[in-house]
């Protein structure tokens, strides 16, 4: 069984910071690509940012130049620092991992139950 916790959402005003937390936990051989994915009320849910295991980012063209994504192997966790954020930031964010549970398996997607996050204008 493996496990994702994210903590570090809350309310902020336009322009203020935001510092995301993920940590995994459980039956784990290894994390392959995490992400940062986001759901506003009548959207769908899109990707934020990723990180491959050796390091490598993506972005969303929406976030580039404001948000951070980074990870710690050794801790299994993955971080999002969010600055200059906007009102239309506004959204649930879901962290997710690519996890091999044994050698050679197949790696599978786990989610977080999601961490809101509001800015206010």
């Amino acid at each position: 069984q493996v496990q994702l916790v994210e903590s570090g959402g809350g309310l902020v005003q336009a322009g203020g910071s935001l510092r995301l937390s993920c940590a995994v936990s459980g039956s784990i051989f290894s994390i392959n690509t995490m992400a940062w994915y986001r759901q506003a009320p009548g959207k769908q849910r899109e990707l934020v940012a990723s990180i491959t295991s050796g390091g490598l980012p993506n972005y969303a063209d929406s976030v580039r130049e404001r948000f951070t994504i980074s990870r710690d192997n050794a801790k299994k966790t993955v971080h999002l620092q969010m600055n200059s954020l906007k009102p239309d930031d506004t959204a649930v964010y879901y962290c997710n991992a690519a996890v091999q549970d044994e050698m050679l398996g197949p790696s599978y997607a786990y989610w977080g139950q999601g961490t809101q996050v509001v800015v206010s204008s």
